[in-house]
């Protein structure tokens, strides 16, 4: 049976409302049981387990979707994420400085659940924001 664009915008809002929420063990449930990110097989709790330093540096780090794309088991967004720098993020100990940037992320469903993800961040630039 085919989704729809609703059911697979449902989808995301509910896993988006577990990414902001920093709940792990919650997202990890929107994984197939091995998910492909960007094209490397991994396990659902590997997937999760790389959000820790992020949160960490950032407690406070959020996805507000600027553009979602639905064609058919495809979803592309176009992020806006950002977070407060409160503890050390790549070496670089906490500034208090706020930043943000963008984000591009496909994802391929299958069943209802992500099957691939593809992703790029504009790091350089959040490294540029906190360098002391």
């Amino acid at each position: 049976m085919a989704s729809t664009r609703e059911d697979y915008e449902s989808l995301y809002q509910a896993y988006l409302e577990l990414c902001n929420a920093h709940d792990f063990d919650g997202m990890t449930a929107f994984y197939t049981p091995t998910i492909k990110v960007n094209d490397a097989p991994m396990e659902p709790n590997s997937v999760v387990t790389q959000f820790a330093p992020l949160v960490a540096g950032f407690p406070d780090w959020k996805w507000e979707v600027r553009s979602l794309l639905v064609d058919g088991d495809l979803l592309a967004l176009h992020f806006s994420v950002g977070g407060t720098h409160l503890g050390t993020f790549r070496g670089i100990e906490a500034t208090g400085r706020r930043v943000q940037i963008s984000e591009f992320t496909l994802y391929r469903v299958e069943g209802g659940k992500f099957a691939e993800v593809w992703d790029v961040s504009d790091m350089e630039s959040l490294m540029t924001q906190i360098a002391p």
